[in-house]
């Protein structure tokens, strides 16, 4: 009897270790910081009111790419969705991560996202196509305080700051 409650214990926890190992590949993005460098506009909509968050899924354990998904108020307060694939382009050591970004923001066929293009490269975007987006290219150094939590910061081209949170499930 002793023996048993032990190894009940453990093989009720090996879907566990499984499942967390499989979990190690989805992340999220919250608690975004913005700035606009150049051109800076004051009435800009920047700092933590972008309310930027995404979900971001790898392709695999080894992979060094993700897809993710995500929403944000752009600079003109409008509501954008974001599709797009993120690469990992160097290593440094196992904390800290060269990564770049890249995806489109703008306009999606759900009603949350249908006036994205009132203002800005986005408005531009829908004379010219009657799609409001903008291609985001973003470069940034992640550095990961553990294999759950890590922080980032970088660029937007053409120069805005950003830094965020990701949080690793």
């Amino acid at each position: 009897m002793p023996f048993r409650l032990p190894l009940l214990l453990l093989f009720s926890l090996l879907p566990f270790k499984s499942y967390a190992e499989l979990n190690t590949l989805f992340s999220m993005n919250t608690g975004s910081f913005l700035f606009h460098i150049v051109p800076y506009d004051v009435d800009s909509y920047q700092y933590f009111g972008n309310q930027y968050f995404s979900i971001e899924r790898k392709f695999s354990k080894e992979s060094d790419y993700s897809l993710f998904a995500g929403t944000f108020l752009n600079s003109q307060a409008n509501r954008c969705m974001l599709l797009g694939v993120r690469k990992d382009w160097y290593h440094v050591n196992n904390k800290i991560v060269i990564k770049g970004v890249y995806s489109y923001a703008g306009e999606f066929f759900f009603d949350a996202f249908k006036n994205c293009g009132d203002g800005g490269v986005y408005r531009t975007s829908k004379e010219n196509t009657g799609v409001a987006f903008a291609p985001y290219i973003y470069h940034a150094a992640q550095y990961n305080f553990n294999e759950h939590v890590g922080v980032e910061a970088g660029f937007i081209l053409p120069i805005i700051f950003v830094m965020s949170v990701q949080w690793s499930f």
